[in-house]
């Protein structure tokens, strides 16, 4: 096997966000729009301000990146998140707008206008993540456009020497709902060939924070209630099928999930042959505080946070030392990668 080349500043940063296994131990708290809505949807309407986002994301950072190797933040809402974190957890940003523009076809990625891979740095960013929604059977001229968005995005995130993180969620233009069993059949094959796609060497994307394959609450077993869409064999087979596609390292996002199906989700990956590299676990790890924080205030999500939240944290830990692989066990080991100096 030839020996991978990675650049100094990004293998280190890489190294940063990792934890001492070579594992990707990341907590997500970077909605905007969605983290509004969490807020006013349990404190009210009437009583919810801006400052609520804040203190909330403030809290979070504070309290559980004494646990995780990294943490994923915006700063549009997170900036006093930003500056309470952990000095020991790495710093992801979020790079790009969220939301897309529903009257242009294909939900086309767009960067934020003011922000740049250098400008994230001088925020002490040790990555960047970049959400793309992707279909793989969209007409070339929306995937055309998808390719070289990521195409320009690998070679900024090269120049800069920062690792970037790319988050494609798969949809359908004719099944809508995302949740329901005709999207849970359909889900598996878009989720492979989009992992296949964007581990393409052109893309340069350092670490695929992807979804699972499947929607878990139908597989056979898990499905409370549910009607069953996949037996546990064929969900296993698409986790591996997923896995074995990869020629990059990626990371499982929580998708919103309960905290429970999440630690569930990943014990079935790592049973069943899937190298995942860790997690950007996100709602999963502190939704429940949002009820806490609107019940309690400040003093009520700290109480939450260090005793539950924690709790949460502490279980994917000990999932990831269980199940996880190291980064670079993607490229071979550390012994198969040659770390070079870009500016030379």
């Amino acid at each position: 096997m030839s020996k991978t080349r990675i650049s100094r500043g990004k293998f280190n940063r890489m190294q940063q966000l990792s934890n001492q296994d070579g594992v990707i131990a990341a907590l997500a708290i970077d909605q905007r729009g969605s983290m509004v809505k969490m807020l006013k949807a349990s404190v009210g309407e009437d009583k919810y301000n801006i400052e609520m986002a804040y203190e909330f994301k403030e809290l979070v950072s504070e309290e559980l990146t004494k646990y995780v190797s990294a943490i994923l933040l915006d700063e549009e809402l997170g900036f006093k998140g930003m500056a309470k974190k952990n000095a020991n957890a790495g710093l992801i940003l979020s790079y790009e707008k969220t939301g897309y523009d529903v009257n242009t076809p294909g939900r086309l990625p767009e960067l934020l206008a003011e922000e740049s891979l250098q400008r994230l740095i001088k925020k002490g960013a040790d990555a960047a993540k970049v959400l793309v929604y992707y279909n793989p059977d969209d007409p070339k001229e929306v995937q055309d456009k998808k390719h070289a968005f990521l195409e320009r995005l690998g070679e900024e995130a090269r120049a800069a020497d920062i690792p970037v993180f790319v988050e494609p969620i798969v949809y359908d233009n004719d099944i809508t709902d995302d949740k329901s069993p005709e999207f849970a059949k359909i889900k598996p094959r878009k989720v492979i060939e989009t992992i296949r796609e964007f581990t393409k060497p052109q893309y340069h994307i350092d670490i695929l924070k992807v979804e699972v394959p499947v929607l878990f609450n139908y597989v056979d077993g898990f499905n409370e209630g549910k009607v069953a869409v996949y037996s546990q064999k064929e969900a296993a087979q698409y986790f591996k099928q997923a896995s074995d596609i990869a020629t990059r390292p990626f990371i499982y996002l929580s998708a919103g999930v309960p905290t429970k199906v999440f630690h569930q989700e990943l014990r079935f990956a790592g049973e069943h042959g899937a190298k995942y590299s860790g997690i950007l676990g996100g709602r999963a790890t502190w939704f429940e505080g949002v009820d806490a924080y609107a019940k309690g205030g400040r003093d009520g999500l700290r109480k939450w946070l260090d005793t539950v939240g924690r709790e949460n944290v502490e279980t994917l830990n000990q999932i990831l030392k269980e199940f996880a692989t190291p980064w670079y066990d993607t490229y071979g080991g550390l012994q198969n990668i040659e770390v070079f100096d870009s500016n030379l």
